[in-house]
């Protein structure tokens, strides 16, 4: 009888072996099973079905009454299949395509080479407007246009007529999106990730709407109707004056809210495309992106310089000049002339070069330590820095820091009178904010509320004494007051109005001279009834005077009476209460023989 070839203990290792192995396998499974169970789910998914790219309907942007400033709308993509039309019948259709889309010549030679290379399929225009949408779908229908299709996209919409013929409202400040979703220029750009939501591919099997991504919503400070009735005012300007620009911005004093932001021109934010071809300038904001000197409005900065120290009040006598030398170079007047002695808050109303440099260079034992005070007083107002307004590309400013390159006697006389430093329109807004709201320095800000959730603002930082800030104001109503021109020109009744005008060269670099008869003006100030309620910066770029005056020659439509009409417009859209008690403006006659001395 043959031997057993078996044994208990052969047995009990195989059970053994048999066991742990059914373990590994059982802890491998689990682990597929459970721990990786929701990446094979997403793999399985991605077998199931085709992934689509995110549909993004970009979040809305309003004005600070809830107006719809930017929205998405959807217009037709326009896709040809030209290897579905006969070889022979290819360029006809190409031909009738190209005048129906307006295209030029390159552009229909272009689209009869793609036509003609029967492709299967490529995108004629990704944005078509709905008259064009329309007359396709007529041409489909009646059969003499083939094998296109039309698909609908969302695309950035801006309803708004702007105040100027071939622009939207509030171009310049919103900006625009191009067709692969990407903001461009202010607000859209600075926002983008905001605005756009999340990105990226998206499974249609999981979405309530397949495909789609709504992005959040921006409420601004602005007013939709304060903001057109502004930029109709600027074009006036724009056309009287022939000038290149004309801009303004207008904000709360005391929460530095902007409530109206605009330049002319401005463009179509809804045909950006042809914008960029013709006229690409006209994307750049003037009212932060550019920097520009000025003028006289910077004695205003130098008064409240010279007043903090204590050099002058406003009623010292200055002995005014025709000219002040300084080697080889001569400051003067713009009338050439010499007033004599007057008042300082006179040197500031009737804008004496003169005079205000001889004030800048008492500021200080030196020329250094005068140099010192006014750029102090320079930084603290804001100038050189960006106010951090929430747009895109904003300009610091050109300001010579003399403890970096000490300032001659010549360069603290032109920096006291505005040339020589260079600034936005939105910093000087800032600036004149705190001279009239009691000493506290604004921060301008343009977005009010995103999701619909107020954004925080930062706080107000104090510069000087409310008592400064009253002499400021006081010496601002001054000027306007006590000038019969400006008195006619901007006063309001029953309204208190302030500010300065400023008027100055312009550097040619081409030349390597300064432009002989063409300016930049500016007027800076103010209005209100019991206490101001919007500082207004009004700017007019690069302008030849015209209008033939006792005094000289002005502008056609001077940056004060554009001041003055943008007021009224405050005024009416605000629903600014008047003065209680309104008093009696009293205009002395002076016999000055001038206007201004920043009027060439």
């Amino acid at each position: 009888m043959l031997g057993r070839t078996d044994s208990r203990l052969r047995l009990v290792l195989l059970l053994v072996v048999v066991v742990g192995f059914g373990g590994v396998l059982g802890l491998r499974l689990a682990y597929w099973q459970i721990g990786q169970a929701g990446d094979l789910r997403r793999l399985a998914d991605a077998q199931l079905h085709e992934p689509l790219d995110a549909e993004i309907r970009r979040g809305d942007i309003t004005d600070r009454r809830g107006n719809l400033l930017a929205t998405t709308a959807y217009r037709d993509l326009l896709a040809a299949h030209p290897d579905l039309i006969r070889a022979e019948h290819r360029a006809d259709q190409a031909r009738r395509l190209a005048g129906v889309l307006e295209l030029d010549a390159e552009q229909e030679a272009h689209l009869i080479e793609r036509y003609e290379a029967g492709v299967p399929y490529f995108i004629v225009a990704r944005r078509l407007g709905e008259q064009q949408s329309r007359l396709v779908r007529e041409l489909i229908a009646s059969g003499e246009l083939a094998a296109l299709t039309l698909e609908p996209r969302p695309a950035r919409f801006y309803p708004n007529t702007g105040g100027a013929p071939d622009t939207t409202l509030a171009s310049q400040l919103l900006g625009f999106v191009t067709d692969d979703g990407q903001g461009q220029y202010g607000i859209e750009q600075r926002h983008q990730q905001l605005l756009a939501g999340r990105a990226g591919p998206i499974a249609s099997v999981d979405d309530d709407v397949a495909g789609t991504v709504t992005g959040g919503s921006l409420q601004l400070t602005i007013d939709a109707s304060l903001q057109l009735r502004v930029e109709k005012e600027l074009y006036a300007a724009w056309v009287a004056n022939r000038a290149e620009r004309a801009s303004a911005v207008v904000m709360d004093p005391y929460t530095g809210a902007i409530l109206a932001w605009a330049s002319v021109p401005g463009y179509d934010a809804n045909a950006y495309g042809a914008v960029a071809s013709k006229s690409p300038e006209r994307f750049v904001d003037p009212l932060a992106s550019q920097v520009y000197e000025p003028g006289s409005v910077m004695k205003m900065l130098t008064a409240a310089a010279a007043l903090e120290r204590g050099v002058v009040t406003l009623d010292s006598t200055v002995r005014d000049g025709a000219r002040l030398r300084f080697g080889q170079t001569v400051i003067s007047n713009f009338d050439q002339r010499s007033m004599g002695r007057m008042t300082f808050a006179d040197v500031i109303a009737q804008s004496r070069n003169v005079g205000t440099g001889r004030v800048a260079m008492r500021l200080g034992e030196t020329t250094d330590e005068s140099a010192a005070v006014l750029y102090e007083m320079w930084l603290r107002l804001g100038l050189g820095q960006r106010t951090g307004v929430e747009t895109a590309s904003e300009a610091a400013g050109l300001v010579a820091d003399p403890a970096a390159r000490p300032w001659h006697d010549v360069d603290l006389v032109n920096r006291a009178f505005g040339q020589g430093v260079a600034v936005t329109p939105l910093q000087l807004a800032a600036a004149f904010g705190a001279m009239v709201n009691g000493g506290w320095l604004p921060h301008p800000h343009v977005v009010a509320a995103e999701n619909d959730a107020p954004t925080p603002v930062a706080a107000a930082v104090p510069v000087f004494a409310p008592a400064l800030s009253d002499e400021l104001r006081d010496l601002m109503v001054h000027v306007v007051a006590s000038v019969p021109h400006y008195a006619e020109t901007t006063l309001i009744p029953n309204y208190v109005v302030g500010g300065k005008t400023g008027t100055a060269q312009i550097w040619d670099a081409a030349r390597g001279a300064w432009k002989e008869h063409s300016y930049n003006h500016t007027f800076a100030g103010f209005v209100g009834g019991e206490q101001p309620a919007a500082v207004i910066i009004v700017r007019i770029h690069d302008a030849e005077p015209t209008v033939k005056r006792r005094f000289g020659y002005i502008l056609a439509l001077t940056s004060n009476e554009v001041f003055r009409r943008v007021a009224q417009d405050v005024i009416e859209v605000l629903d600014l209460p008047p003065l209680q008690q309104p008093a009696p403006v009293s205009t002395p006659p002076l016999d000055l023989g001038s206007v201004a001395g920043d009027e060439p």
